[in-house]
């Protein structure tokens, strides 16, 4: 293992100290892309059909593309079966004001200033 990759295996097991994570409930699909999800994605954004209909398109060329092989860039391959490809707050009822917003959501949006 040369020097450098010790030192990415260190720094990966580490626990990320600069960012957050906020506990509050989602909505979100179970990791995978297909055309199902490509169409659940459309239905959640409210898209018209033709939109479905570039989407599907793409993602059905992107199926035939091979990555590319960069020279002297090494990266383990990504599995873009293990992604979750849609993940958003629950829907809340719309407040009145922000004391009725979940504290967690609020703290949250305090980090990012």
């Amino acid at each position: 293992m040369t020097t450098d990759t010790a030192l990415l295996e260190e720094y990966s097991k580490q626990d990320y100290k600069y960012g957050f994570f906020t506990d509050i409930d989602v909505d979100q699909l179970p990791p995978g892309l297909d055309e199902g999800v490509i169409a659940l994605l459309s239905e959640k954004k409210g898209e018209p059909r033709f939109m479905l209909d570039y989407r599907l398109k793409a993602f059905a060329t992107w199926k035939g593309m091979r990555e590319p092989k960069w020279a002297f860039v090494n990266y383990p391959e990504i599995d873009y079966q293990a992604i979750s490809y849609y993940s958003a707050p629950k829907t809340a009822p719309k407040y009145q004001s922000l004391d009725e917003v979940d504290p967690k959501l609020l703290e949250t949006y305090e980090k990012l200033g």
